[in-house]
């Protein structure tokens, strides 16, 4: 069956409000119908990114999306990739390579050379698919970012395309942020705006008709759909760290939250796991006892550093090897373990070199060229080489000694450490613990004896298809409404 859109965006009211799921929930209804859908976002700001087969990188909700449609993830489903080094400052990347570390006033001024790469790669997915499926960034209501706007409201007008807003009724105001958004745009804006959805509701509708036949006669549009609260769900992160579950298992993980975590997706696996007690330690807060420790990756290893050393973990960390816990070092987190941390160009901060925690004989130093690759081998602190697949995306090459003992063989090559006293396992390897051999490997060696274990793959594939069914009422409406 034919879907009557060739473009069709979904832009929020606010920043979390669903739009990354909608996209991947209707992506996943249109390839059942048999229809070429493909994702896009035109510019995307997060720390969660992902490596494409075409050797570049994209956010990690256009490749779950991706996933959804059933194609296989490229640079052209993300053109613009952001990712933040500081609060003021991030790093550009276009068509999946990094193009430049810009401040944001200066890539604000820049924007309109992005546009160019984003319509370049939408005109390129015209071209191979019966529909473009895109999800904006934030909210169209942003004012201040108006001028020059690439990842909303500027896009659909330059490519004339019809929007969906979602709302996230659980925040409460769901009428005044649908209300308030369209108020804060232009004409133009409001016409092509051709209906609503309503998230995450729970409870009875009954209870919610009257405000959606207040809403439908104050602006003129339709609530195409009430979506529920779905619990449970096993889906990529965008950027935020989730809410962790109420502990279920005996085994504690302690993950510091830093404050430029990368791919904190590398523990959804974990999350799930029954037996597992996963902790995300933000500032401030008390540093548990814990039977592994996992030191995150970054995408500011050495400010990272520095944050930790001000919680006080190098000293807990020393600790907690004292008592016999393990530890485990991925990608930024894996430098972190080394002697020294070394930036002679400034890649990420200031130009420098600062100490490391010296808990591995390794030296890692910046450099402009960005790894990135995806990779398979096995688990070579295990007997049974479990097999492990992953990805790379790191920008430092680390040097010594520790290194003469790998943690994996990876296409063949040693790749990461393992201390002598098997208490240290350090990686570059993102997406370590999501196929089961691999994830039952690394327990294994932590200490924990399960016969649980986790499949990533299937439970994201269970989740969208769950999110799916549940916006068939939404892909009913559009298909009405045309």
């Amino acid at each position: 069956m034919s879907f009557p859109y060739s473009t069709l965006m979904v832009q929020g009211t606010t920043s979390d409000a669903g739009k990354s799921t909608v996209v991947a929930a209707l992506c996943r209804l249109l390839k059942r119908r048999g229809v070429r859908v493909v994702p896009f976002k035109p510019q995307n700001m997060a720390l969660n990114s992902a490596v494409t087969a075409d050797g570049g990188e994209i956010g990690r909700a256009q490749a779950l999306q991706a996933v959804a449609a059933g194609v296989s993830p490229h640079t052209d489903m993300n053109p613009i990739l952001l990712k933040p080094s500081s609060d003021i400052g991030a790093q550009v990347i276009i068509h999946g390579k990094v193009r430049a570390e810009m401040n944001a006033r200066d890539y604000h001024q820049y924007k309109t050379v992005a546009m160019q790469a984003v319509l370049e790669s939408h005109e390129r997915l015209l071209q191979q698919y019966d529909c473009v499926m895109v999800e904006g960034a934030g909210s169209p209501a942003e004012i201040n970012l108006r001028d020059r706007d690439i990842a909303n409201m500027g896009f659909a007008e330059k490519v004339d395309c019809p929007v969906v807003l979602v709302a996230d009724i659980d925040r409460g105001g769901v009428f005044a942020h649908i209300v308030g958004t369209l108020d804060c745009l232009s004409e133009s804006e409001r016409r092509r705006t051709i209906g609503f959805v309503i998230n995450r509701f729970r409870g009875d509708i009954k209870l919610l008709e009257p405000g959606i036949d207040w809403l439908e006669q104050k602006t003129g549009k339709p609530v195409l759909a009430v979506l529920p609260y779905l619990h449970g769900l096993f889906l990529d992160a965008e950027d935020a760290v989730q809410p962790v579950q109420a502990a279920r298992g005996a085994f504690r993980v302690v993950v510091p939250s830093l404050p430029r975590m990368s791919n904190h997706t590398d523990f959804d696996a974990l999350r799930a796991h029954p037996d597992v007690d996963l902790h995300f330690v933000r500032q401030g807060e008390p540093i548990p006892q814990a039977d592994l420790i996992i030191l995150p990756g970054s995408k500011n290893t050495r400010g990272d550093l520095e944050w930790l050393r001000a919680q006080g973990w190098p000293d807990q960390i020393k600790r907690h090897l004292r008592y016999g816990g393990k530890v485990i070092g991925v990608c930024g987190g894996f430098q972190m373990l080394g002697r020294e941390v070394i930036d002679p160009l400034g890649m990420e901060g200031r130009a420098g070199s600062s100490p490391a925690l010296g808990l591995l004989d390794m030296t890692t130093e910046m450099s402009p060229q960005k790894q990135l690759k995806q990779v398979q081998g096995v688990c070579a602190f295990d007997g049974e080489q479990a097999p492990v697949i992953g990805y790379e995306i790191h920008m430092g090459v680390s040097t010594g000694g520790a290194l003469d003992t790998p943690a994996f063989t990876i296409d063949g090559r040693p790749e990461g450490a393992l201390s002598a006293d098997g208490q240290i396992l350090g990686t570059y390897l993102h997406g370590l613990f999501d196929t089961p051999q691999a994830i039952s490997a690394l327990m294994r060696w932590a200490g924990l004896h399960s016969h649980n274990t986790v499949d990533t793959s299937a439970l994201r594939e269970a989740s969208l298809d769950r999110i799916a069914d549940a916006t068939q009422p939404l892909l009913d409406a559009l298909i009405a409404l045309k």
